[in-house]
């Protein structure tokens, strides 16, 4: 019997899943999750759960139910690849034949004195329930600053500015304008909601020091009741830990079908992978995709392709709120409630449609 093993029922863990269950997996081959949590967690949405506009119950999905899934929760600690173990904390390791790592990514603090140890994160679902509770027992007229005003900053600033209509707000941007990635009058659309809405966008910021109450911009101090770290990621520490190849931003480098260059059996998919695009969730699904097609390929002894097709992602969508939206939807600009229907449409259709 060999063992296949995912490491992280994120997005990408979760459409493999889906891909080779309930019929595309060899009697011979045992399939196990490992995960920390007892459901897959929608990453996409932990700005809706921080500021309190959505449950806990709201981004959470069942993993699939199957008699050939074993579910095995428990923390990665770190992967030895020369005996193919895995070690958790406070468990035995748990052997594999094939591995499929997809443990996401953590907050990067950039080497800011104080960042790691007096920020709050939207990272994990540990991390956001305690920016939740946080954020939501604040007093009124306390003072959020946020720090990063990428699409996860920009979601949550707005999200809370719906929940929290007391709070002052601050969203530190380094860039000249917002969300430089989308075209010119979607960034100028999202800096003007956020005057209309009374966000304080700050542009230009360079973050040099925090504590525990207050942030340093250019060395210049604002006091902060609370600060939410959303200014960069990279990945998960036992990947980072591994001795392999990685690009430039810490990512581990892989072979056109997704595996490591020196060993077959070790695929990489979501975050943690160098891939040409910026890690999101529409592309760690489309890696799994790739990575389910060669696992079965294998397992039917078929030839797989040389060289796959490139990865195709239909656009981006953001939030500003529950009723206004913006994103790029193949060529189409997207502003207002249209962008936002699409998006909730989307995050309805993933909600009810990952079983197997």
């Amino acid at each position: 019997m060999k063992r296949l093993v995912i490491v992280g029922g994120g997005y990408g863990g979760m459409r493999i899943l889906q891909r080779l269950l309930p019929n595309d997996l060899p009697k011979d081959v045992e399939l196990v999750l490992i995960d920390k949590l007892p459901y897959h967690c929608m990453k996409t949405e932990y700005y809706a759960l921080a500021a309190g506009t959505e449950s806990d119950h709201d981004v959470r999905v069942a993993f699939p139910e199957h008699d050939r899934l074993h579910l095995h929760f428990g923390t990665v600690d770190r992967i030895d690849r020369n005996d193919k173990l895995i070690y958790m904390k406070g468990e035995d390791p748990l052997s594999y034949d094939t591995l499929v790592i997809g443990l996401g990514c953590e907050d990067k603090y950039h080497g800011v004195p104080g960042a790691k140890e007096n920020t709050y994160s939207i990272q994990s679902m540990e991390a956001t329930r305690r920016t939740y509770e946080v954020l939501n027992n604040l007093p009124a007229k306390s003072v959020v600053s946020i720090v990063g005003a990428g699409l996860s900053g920009v979601e949550l600033a707005s999200e809370l500015r719906e929940s929290r209509t007391d709070l002052h707000i601050k969203l530190f941007d380094r860039g000249d304008t917002i969300l430089p990635m989308f075209p010119k009058r979607l960034s100028n659309y999202v800096q003007d909601w956020f005057e209309k809405h009374e966000v304080e966008v700050i542009s230009n910021s360079n973050i040099t020091q925090v504590e525990a109450k207050a942030l340093y911009n250019h060395n210049e101090k604002t006091e902060s009741d609370a600060i939410i770290w959303t200014a960069g990621i990279q990945p998960n520490k036992v990947v980072r830990d591994l001795d392999v190849a990685k690009d430039e931003k810490g990512r581990v480098t892989l072979t056109n079908h997704h595996h490591l260059p020196d060993d077959e059996n070790v695929f990489v998919v979501g975050d943690c992978a160098s891939l040409p695009h910026a890690p999101s969730a529409q592309l760690a699904e489309g890696q799994a995709e790739q990575i389910a097609m060669v696992l079965k390929k294998r397992w039917k002894n078929e030839p797989i392709p040389e060289t796959l097709p490139k990865i195709k992602l239909k656009g981006v969508l953001g939030s500003l709120g529950k009723k206004h939206g913006f994103g790029v939807m193949g060529e189409t600009a997207l502003t207002g409630r249209v962008a936002r229907l699409l998006k909730s449409g989307v995050l309805w259709m993933y909600k009810h449609h990952s079983g197997v």
